[in-house]
């Protein structure tokens, strides 16, 4: 799911590509993607894009007539799967992949979800309608103070990675991007929010502003003047996240470890984060049960491959 430093590069290379085109029309082969029907979408052809702006991991296309009034907001959240792509002017709908595609004098903007659940989705909102009901509440981390960031943290008792990734608390932090944070501040996924100290939130503050400006300069200069085509939760650059199984860059001596779970994982180095402690695993601990390795060591003495 793109995050926030992907969401950042997308708005940037959209506000170059769009801002001050007129919208010609939008064709829908997926109607199921519109979540709403009043305005219809047909309402924004012929609009001119002014702006494109964040709300969380949602993406707003601001559009106005001729006289620069506001007149409709496109929100796209485009999920796991969702992505955007720039095609040939005229393009249509026709891959099985394409969800909508947005027609532009110079090309056309195409919303693909390669995904048979098709969660992406687009909300069409009038200028007299507010956008609050899509804001989840979570504070912009690269904007906020060290001392708000730790009144959200601790508001609650809960694991770092949830805590972290729940958009009510800070906004566009996924599961992605918090793999490669605590490897960097150097915190276990699992630990609690009530027992951290001081300076280790101090350590996972500037980890999260670090982490999150590294991305999105690394995005942008890896996309340079082009559209971002391959727009991915899984980059050879990361750390942790997606790495199961390889030497951690920052020791140089344990493999990443994980804990899966249903439709993700959550990756970790056991000598960086957990003291040497390898995290329960839903599904192989159980299988292997008293046979489940505690620590580096153990899992090293018993040579057992948990890839």
């Amino acid at each position: 799911m793109p995050e926030l430093p992907d969401v950042v590069v997308y708005i940037r290379a959209l506000q170059k590509l769009l801002a001050k085109h007129v919208l010609t029309k939008a064709i829908v082969k997926s109607p199921f993607v519109l979540r709403t029907f009043d305005p219809p979408l047909e309402d924004a052809n012929g609009l001119t894009i002014e702006r494109f702006s964040r709300i969380g991991k949602r993406i707003v296309w601001q559009l106005s007539d001729e006289c620069g009034q506001g007149q409709i907001n496109l929100v796209f959240h485009l999920m796991i799967a969702g992505r955007y792509h720039w095609k040939k002017p005229g393009k249509l709908p026709t891959g099985k992949n394409d969800l909508i595609a947005f027609q532009f004098d110079h090309g056309t903007m195409m919303l693909t979800e390669s995904s048979t659940k098709k969660r992406a989705s687009l909300h069409v909102v009038a200028a007299s309608q507010s956008l609050a009901p899509f804001d989840r509440g979570g504070i912009e981390v690269l904007d906020c103070s060290l001392k708000d960031f730790s009144e959200v943290l601790t508001r609650e008792n809960r694991t770092l990675k949830r805590a972290l990734t729940n958009p009510l608390n800070y906004s566009g932090i996924g599961n992605a991007y918090s793999d490669e944070i605590l490897l960097v501040a150097g915190l276990s996924p699992t630990q609690r929010t009530h027992n951290l100290k001081p300076t280790e939130i101090e350590r996972l503050f500037e980890a999260v502003v670090s982490t999150m400006n590294l991305w999105i300069d690394r995005l942008s200069d890896s996309t340079g003047d082009k559209f971002p085509e391959k727009v991915t939760a899984f980059r050879p650059e990361m750390m942790a996240h997606g790495k199961f199984g390889k030497l951690c860059p920052q020791c140089n001596e344990t493999k990443i470890q994980r804990i899966s779970f249903t439709e993700n994982e959550w990756n970790y180095c056991p000598r960086c984060q957990t003291g040497g402690k390898l995290l329960a695993d839903r599904s192989l601990s159980r299988l292997l049960k008293d046979d489940w390795p505690k620590t580096i060591e153990e899992l090293e003495g018993q040579d057992i491959d948990l890839s």
